[in-house]
Order: structure tokens, then C-alpha cells, then sequence
């Protein structure tokens, strides 16, 4: 049954008149206490401990503009809250979380991130287990949206969260609905949801959408007869719709809530009264002075929070000016010592001077040994150049003389050979002639007057004797010693040069002729073997 916590039995003349203004009640169970009967004489179970909950019988319109005092409010937020929680009220997941970042607004105040530290709101019941069960998502994961949500109502006093809550609240679809089990004229089991609009029908498994209503401005009549109600609609066209409950308390409870939220209805409607009107200006004026009570704390607090805010800069200032004040003395500290180094500094800076000085000169006198060496160098390579052309020229040179001679001991073979021939011829002819004279005769058994056998050139033309051929012969072969010798002493002093100039030499500038020079060199072929295998 829907309510709204408001007075306690006993109740002042003040509770009086709102409780029977808002139609609160004092119930248990499914019914009311009337204040004319002991507590204990109602038809209620006697088991004790009895628990009475204080609820509100009719839930208002607009609850802004219903609930005049704080207190009222507060009460009924507390009886919303719970239905909401014990699922009395259908709500959506999304609204559920906006609704618990209220009510947490509503019970710590402002969010402050230093307070409110993750896992404050762990015993906190915030929400359905119908929506906790729906996801999965962890408590913390649901404390984190609602978090996010509480965080942005930052400056909202704990009745402006609650009045925030009822205004969401009441518009979820079984807001300030009461239902019963009812049966129609065909018998077919139906609820009737009664509420601060109307009268509704529903589908027992869809209490959100109703299947019919009956707003209370379009019904003209509701009769009563034992267990029998008859709406009668204003249209007197339309059919009187019929509708039976089982149980006669039921019965007297839901025609009580009709003519109750019906009454509610036509006063909403009209001017109010004028111990209404007072109410409201009392509760205005009220309001007015909590709000310019709440504005000058809010100023105070402001500028209590802004000469904190500049105490603490003019702290923060002194400390660092304190600092300041102590790195200055530390850096005049280290000033003094850096001057001592600087000077120290420069002392060995001076001294290195003069080192480096004495360096440069002795660098510079060591480049200029160098350049004279350098000089020397290049000179030495141009003599070495200049004596290995020499030597190559005196080479060839030699290798001219030696073919020369050659050419020569070959002629002086020839010319040998020759002499022998006509030796032979000689030798051959005169013995020839000898044969043929028929007495031999001597040249020095020839008479003085005989026949004269002188040999001369026109008749024999030679004019060497083997004698002659020899000395000439061993002329040649120590001619030929000779040029070994002088060949020999020759490539050695070539290969010497060679040696001497090699690691002066850049490769990258031989021409081909260099690199088959060397190729026959490496060999070993030279102008006399080539000459040779070729002779």
C-alpha cells in the first residue's frame, strides 16, 4: 500500500491539520487506525513486537507543490525511496541511478573528493536488486555512476534533493497507484489501480499500461453494493463497467481510496482554502528566510573560503619567500665558493695558457720540421724517380749495347765460319794440286829457280789462323762475363729502387703498360729471355 512517513499517535495540532489536510493516515498492515479506538482494539494480528508504519494514504499530484512543509516532504521522499527500493514502483535502470545520486546528495550534502573516497557509499542500499542483478557490473563499477551523477548536483540544499527525487519519481508509471485483484461480469481476473488521476484496468501481467481508464473528472458515479462497484462515466452513452472483489475490507478500502483521491482531485482544482493559503505563506515565507539564511551562510562560507584561500597564498607566499630568502643565502654561499674556484680557475686556466702556449710553439716547430721533412721527402722521391729513369735508361742502354754486341760476335761467327770454309777449300785445292805433281816436293826443297807456288788472296782469300779465331773468340765470351756482371750489378740496384719508392707509389694512378711491367716482372721475363725464346 502506498505512504509517506508523518506524526507519531499523539499528534500536535499543527500535525493535526496537516494530517488531515494531505489525508495522512496512521496504517498497518492494509488498515487504517481510526483515532476513536485504542490501538490495540483495531482487527490487526496481536503478534508482537507490532510494527506501525507511518505511511501517506493519498500520494499528491505535484508533490512541489503539495508537500507545504519540510518535514511532510522529507517523510514522504523516505516512503517513495523505499517502494522504489523494494520494487512497490517499477524503475528503469537509468532512472534508479539518477534517483540514488539524489538520495545520497540528500544525506551527505556537496560531493567532496577529499570525503568521499572510493567505497563510501558500500553500505549504502541505493538501488533495486532487480537493476543490480539486470548487469554485470561490480559495486564499485555501480558506486562509480552514481558517483559521477552525485558529483554534478553540487549546490543543492538536502530539501531540493529530496523535492528532486519525488518530481522524477513521480512520473514512473506505478507512482501513488494502489491495485486490487478484481473480476469483471465474465469473470475474468483484472486489476484496478486507483491513484491521485483516476481509476485504471489492468492486464494482471502488465501493471504499467493500463488496458482502460476512468479519469476522475469523466466519471459521474461510483455505486457500491455488497461486493458489486458500478462506474458510472459522465457520457451516459458509454457502458457502466462492473467489476467484483472478493473481500468485503477490500471492498471498503478501495471505495475509501475513490472517494478520497476524488475529493483530492476537486479540491486541486479549485481555490484553496484559506487555512491552506496561510500554510502556503508560512511555508513561503519560510522558505524565503532558509533561502536568504542559506545565501548569507553561502556568502560567509564564500568569504570564509576566500580569506582561507588568501591566508593560505600569503602562507605559501612567506614559504616561498622563505625559501627564496634561504636559496639566496645558499646561492651567495655558492657564489663566494664559485668565485674562490673561478679564480682558482683562472689561476690553472693561466697556467694551462702558458702550457698551451709553449705547445702551440713547439706544434708549430714540429710542423715546421715537418714541412722541411716533407720537402726533404718529396725531394729524395724526385731524386729516387729521377735515378730509377736513369737506371732504366742506362738499361737500355746496356740492353742496346749487349744486342750490339751480340749482333757482332754473331757477324764475328759467321765470318769465322767462313774463314774455316775457304781454309778448307785451301787446304783441299792444295792437296789437290800437290797430288797431281808427279814428284812431291817441300818449300824448302824447291830450287830458288823453280816454279813459284805462292798462295794469295786472289787465290785463297783467307787471312786468319786458328790462333786468331781463339783470342777472338775468348775476347767475346769476357766481353759477354763482363755485361752479365755489369746486368746483374744493374737489376740490383733497380730492385733496390724499387724497394725504396714502393710504399710511395699510388696504385690508382698506374697506366696498364705499370701493371704489365710488374705482371713481368713477378714472372721473371725480361727483354734478354723474351729475345732469346724468340732467337
Amino acid at each position: 500500500m502506498a505512504s509517506v512517513l508523518a506524526s507519531k499517535m499523539g499528534l500536535s495540532s499543527l500535525r493535526r491539520k496537516q494530517a488531515k489536510t494531505f489525508n495522512v493516515a496512521v496504517v498497518t498492515m492494509d488498515a487504517d487506525l481510526e483515532f476513536s479506538c485504542e490501538v490495540l482494539d483495531h482487527d490487526m494480528p496481536k503478534e508482537e513486537p507490532i510494527v506501525f508504519h507511518f505511511l501517506a494514504k493519498f500520494y499528491p499530484e505535484n508533490a512541489e507543490e503539495e508537500l507545504v512543509q519540510d518535514i511532510t516532504q522529507h517523510l514522504f521522499f523516505l516512503q517513495v525511496k523505499k517502494s522504489i527500493l523494494e520494487e512497490e514502483i517499477y524503475c528503469p535502470p537509468e532512472a534508479s541511478v539518477l534517483l540514488a545520486s539524489y538520495a545520497v546528495h540528500a544525506k551527505y550534502g556537496d560531493y567532496d573528493p577529499n570525503v568521499h573516497k572510493p567505497g563510501f557509499l558500500s553500505q549504502e542500499e541505493l538501488l533495486p536488486k532487480r537493476v543490480i542483478n539486470l548487469y554485470q557490473m561490480t559495486a564499485e563499477m555501480w558506486e562509480e555512476r552514481i558517483t559521477v551523477c552525485y558529483a554534478e548536483h553540487r549546490g543543492r540544499t538536502r530539501d531540493e534533493a529530496e523535492m528532486e527525487y519525488l518530481k522524477i519519481a513521480q512520473d514512473l508509471e506505478m507512482y501513488g497507484i494502489n491495485y486490487f485483484s478484481i473480476r469483471n461480469k465474465k469473470g475474468t481476473s483484472l486489476l484496478l489501480g486507483v491513484d491521485a488521476l483516476g481509476l485504471h484496468i489492468y492486464d494482471p501481467s502488465n501493471k504499467l499500461t493500463p488496458k482502460i481508464s476512468f479519469p476522475w473528472n469523466e466519471i459521474r458515479n461510483i455505486s457500491y453494493s455488497d461486493k458489486e462497484f458500478a462506474i458510472k462515466p459522465l457520457d451516459k452513452r458509454a457502458d457502466v463497467f462492473k467489476f467484483n472483489s472478493s473481500k468485503l475490507r477490500v471492498n471498503k478500502l478501495i471505495l475509501q481510496l475513490c472517494i478520497g483521491n476524488h475529493d483530492l482531485f476537486i479540491r486541486r482544482r479549485r481555490i484553496d482554502s484559506l487555512e491552506v493559503q496561510q500554510m502556503k505563506m508560512q511555508a513561503r515565507e519560510e522558505k524565503a528566510r532558509k533561502q536568504m539564511e542559506r545565501q548569507r551562510l553561502e556568502r560567509e562560507k564564500q568569504l570564509r573560503e576566500e580569506a582561507e584561500r588568501a591566508r593560505d597564498k600569503l602562507e605559501r607566499r612567506l614559504i616561498q619567500l622563505q625559501d627564496e630568502a634561504h636559496m639566496a643565502n645558499e646561492a651567495l654561499l655558492r657564489s663566494e665558493e664559485t668565485a674562490d674556484l673561478l679564480a682558482e680557475k683562472a689561476q690553472i686556466a693561466e697556467e694551462e695558457a702558458k702550457l698551451l702556449a709553449q705547445k702551440a710553439a713547439e706544434a708549430e716547430q714540429e710542423m715546421q720540421r715537418i714541412k722541411v721533412t716533407a720537402i726533404r721527402t718529396e725531394e729524395e722521391k724526385r731524386l729516387m724517380e729521377q735515378k730509377m729513369l736513369e737506371a732504366e735508361m742506362l738499361a737500355l742502354k746496356m740492353a742496346e749495347e749487349s744486342e750490339r754486341r751480340a749482333n757482332e760476335a754473331d757477324q764475328l761467327k759467321q765470318d769465322l765460319q767462313e774463314a774455316r770454309e775457304s781454309e778448307r777449300k785451301a787446304k783441299n785445292k792444295l792437296l789437290e794440286l800437290t797430288s797431281k805433281s808427279p814428284v812431291p816436293l817441300s818449300a824448302n826443297a824447291l830450287p830458288p829457280d823453280g816454279p813459284n807456288f805462292n798462295f794469295s788472296m786472289e787465290n785463297l782469300s783467307f787471312d786468319f789462323k786458328d790462333t786468331d779465331m781463339k783470342r777472338l773468340s775468348m775476347e767475346i765470351e769476357k766481353e759477354k762475363v763482363e755485361y752479365m756482371e755489369k746486368s746483374k750489378h744493374l737489376q740490383e740496384q733497380l730492385n733496390e729502387l724499387k724497394t725504396e719508392i714502393e710504399s710511395l707509389k699510388l696504385k690508382e694512378r698506374e697506366t696498364p703498360l705499370d701493371i704489365l711491367h710488374n705482371e713481368n716482372t713477378e714472372k721473371g721475363t725480361s727483354k734478354q729471355s723474351n729475345f732469346k725464346k724468340v732467337g
